[in-house]
C-alpha cells in the first residue's frame, strides 16, 4: 500500500497513537518496535479499544483490512508525517538547541496562540518518533506549527528537518549537552548546525539572538529576523532584562513580568517576544500571554514549601545549564542559600572535568550551602567547610533527615536521571 493511500486513512482518524494505554476513539494506531517489546504484539488491544487502523511490520499480527503490513511501522510513520506536512502545507517554526528548548517552545505557543490557531510539540516529543507524532498532530484548522528537535549525536537535525521541513527556524544556544554523542562542543555547534544548513538550502528564515556570536556566526549568510538587549540593528530591540528572582523584560515601551527564574530565561523570552511580533502579535497580546505563562514539569519553579524557597529546576542539567544556574543563584539577593545538584549525564570522556569545573564555580560561594550528589561528583570530592558529597541519592537521603532545613533559599537541579524532585519529599 502507497504512503498516498495510508495518508487517505489516517485522515479518517481522529489522532494517532504509538501506545495502546493511550488509545483514543478513532485513531490511527501505529505498533512500533522497541528495545523492551514490539507492539505489533498489541495490535489487537488496539483494534478492540476503538483504534480505526493499525500499522504493522509483523505478518503473524495480522487481523483483517484494519490491520495495514508494511515493512517497517516505524520508517512509515517518518514518512506519512513527512506526506502530511506537505499535504497541510501550514507554516512551520523548528527549534533546537542545547538549553531551554521546551521552554521557549511553550513561551512561542502561548504568545502565537493569541492570534492563530498554533499546535506544538506536547512536552519534549522531539526525537525521531516525537517529531513525526507531532506533525501528525496538526490539522486543517492549524494556521502555524512549532516542533521542538532535540539531538545527541550528529546527522539526527538534518534527519528531522527532512521530515518536518520547517519555514522559520531558531536554535536557542549551544551548549555543553550530549557531548559524549556529539564528539565535544565543536560537535554540538556542528549537530545543531543542521537546522541552519536545511533553511540556508531552502531558502528559509531563522530567529537570531544578536548577543550569541555563534548563531550570530553561522547564519551570517541567511535571511534573518534578529533580536537583541539595546542592539540598534536588531529587528526587535529589548530596551533591559532584569531578574531578581523573576525575569523582567522592557521592550517597545512595554514590561513583561514574567514566572520564570534567572537571565538564563530571558533570551527564551526574547525569542517569543520577537517571533510575535514577527508574526503581527500586539505588544500587549504579547505582554498578556508570557505573563500568564507557569513554568512547570520542574523547570524553574519557584516552590515554597514551609519555611523555604525552592528553585526547582530539575528536569535536566548539563554544564552550561548548570553554571547558569549557578551564576543566577549566587546574584540573588537571598540569605541561607543552599544548593542540591546532581550529576550531569552523557558527557563521556569530559564528565569528570565537567564536574570538577561546576565544584570550582562554588569554591569560592561561601554563603552557599553545597550538597553535590552522584558518581561523577563524588569522584572530585574536596574537603570544604560548605561542601558535602554523597555519591548516591540513598546517601543523601540518609543523611538529610539528620540536617535542618528552615528559612533557606534553594536551588534543585540534576539530569532527569537523578530525579532530584524527590527532594521535595525530604525537605
Amino acid at each position: 500500500m502507497d504512503i498516498q493511500h495510508i495518508h487517505q486513512l489516517f485522515l479518517q482518524c481522529h489522532s494517532v497513537s504509538i501506545d495502546t494505554r493511550k488509545i483514543q476513539p478513532q485513531c490511527f494506531f501505529v505498533a512500533i518496535k522497541g528495545d523492551r517489546f514490539d507492539a505489533n504484539t498489541f495490535a489487537n488491544e488496539a483494534l478492540d479499544k476503538g483504534a480505526t487502523y493499525v500499522i504493522i511490520d509483523n505478518s503473524d499480527y495480522y487481523i483483517d483490512e484494519r490491520t495495514i503490513l508494511v515493512d517497517d511501522s516505524l520508517k512509515t510513520l517518518q514518512v506519512l508525517a513527512q506526506f502530511h506536512r506537505k499535504y497541510l502545507k501550514v507554516p512551520i517554526i523548528a527549534l533546537t538547541g542545547s538549553n531551554g528548548k521546551t521552554t521557549t517552545k511553550e513561551l512561542i505557543q502561548v504568545v502565537l496562540s493569541k492570534k492563530f490557531n498554533t499546535k506544538a510539540t506536547v512536552g519534549n516529543l522531539n526525537n525521531h518518533i516525537g517529531v513525526p507524532l507531532t506533525l501528525l498532530s496538526f490539522n486543517n484548522s492549524t494556521e502555524i506549527g512549532i516542533v521542538e528537535m532535540g539531538a545527541n549525536h550528529q546527522k539526527e537535525i538534518e534527519f528531522l528537518c527532512d521530515i518536518a521541513q520547517p519555514d522559520y527556524g531558531y536554535i536557542t544556544n549551544f551548549g555543553k549537552a550530549h557531548l559524549e554523542g556529539f564528539g565535544g562542543v565543536e560537535g554540538v555547534i556542528k549537530g545543531k548546525s543542521e537546522m541552519y544548513v536545511y533553511l540556508s538550502k531552502n531558502d528559509k528564515k531563522v530567529f537570531v539572538n544578536l548577543e550569541d556570536a555563534i548563531q550570530v556566526d553561522k547564519s551570517s549568510q541567511m535571511n534573518r529576523i534578529t533580536f537583541g538587549v539595546n542592539n540598534p540593528t536588531a529587528n526587535t530591540i529589548i530596551d533591559e532584562v532584569k531578574a531578581n528572582p523573576f525575569v523582567e523584560i522592557h521592550f517597545s515601551n512595554t514590561t513583561i513580568h514574567s514566572h520564570l527564574i534567572g537571565l538564563y530565561n530571558a533570551n527564551n523570552i526574547n525569542a517569543a517576544i520577537t517571533i510575535g511580533q514577527y508574526f503581527g502579535v500586539e505588544n500587549e497580546g504579547i505582554k498578556q500571554a508570557l505573563e500568564n505563562y507557569i513554568p512547570e514539569n520542574n523547570r524553574s519553579q519557584l516552590v515554597h514549601q514551609h519555611s523555604n524557597e525552592i528553585i526547582l529546576d530539575a528536569y535536566n542539567a548539563n554544564p552550561s545549564s548548570m553554571a547558569v544556574a549557578i551564576a543566577n543563584f549566587s546574584q540573588l539577593d537571598k540569605k541561607n542559600k543552599v544548593a542540591i545538584l546532581g550529576d550531569m549525564f552523557e558527557l563521556g570522556s569530559e564528565s569528570i572535568q565537567e564536574h570538577k569545573a561546576i565544584i570550582d564555580l562554588l569554591l569560592n560561594e561561601n554563603e552557599i550551602d553545597c550538597y553535590f550528589i552522584g558518581k561523577d561528583f563524588y569522584q572530585n570530592k574536596i574537603d570544604k567547610k560548605h561542601f558535602h558529597f554523597y555519591d548516591t541519592f540513598e546517601s543523601f537521603e540518609a543523611a538529610i533527615n539528620q540536617l535542618s532545613f528552615q528559612d533557606k533559599m534553594i536551588l534543585i537541579k540534576g539530569s532527569r536521571g537523578m530525579a532530584l524532585e524527590r527532594t521535595l519529599e525530604l525537605l
